[in-house]
């Protein structure tokens, strides 16, 4: 997961920052760390879905998830690989459905589990 690390703001600070401690945890577990980055060379390589696809798919993740290791990462895989900023932007949309719509969903159902232990299954 090489990433271009010219000093120019707080992304590649963030990215320069984890370099060190990622290379401690490399030594620390080589074959696993291995794995991960044949599962990461291979998830985002193309295949049906193009690199740049998949850049903004784990980007979108990423900002789901709060990451902003992986937010840097993916921001700049979705750069090299020539995505746009519209692209990003309406990846981040959908980001942004799915970081708050989960909450549409699992808000009744934990109001519905709620009246069912409380004995209340109806308003």
């Amino acid at each position: 997961m090489s990433v271009d690390t010219a000093p120019s703001g707080p992304a590649h600070e963030l990215v320069e920052s984890l370099r060190q401690p990622t290379r401690d945890l490399r030594r620390a577990i080589p074959d696993t760390w291995q794995g991960f980055t044949h599962l990461h060379r291979n998830a985002v390589a193309d295949g049906a879905l193009s690199g740049r696809v998949k850049e903004l798919i784990a980007l979108a993740l990423a900002v789901a998830e709060g990451c902003e290791g992986c937010i840097a990462y993916h921001a700049a895989g979705a750069a090299r690989q020539g995505a746009g900023e519209d692209e990003v932007a309406e990846a981040l949309g959908v980001a942004l459905l799915m970081r708050g719509g989960p909450a549409s969903v699992h808000g009744p159902l934990a109001l519905a589990t709620f009246r069912e232990f409380a004995g209340t299954d109806t308003p």
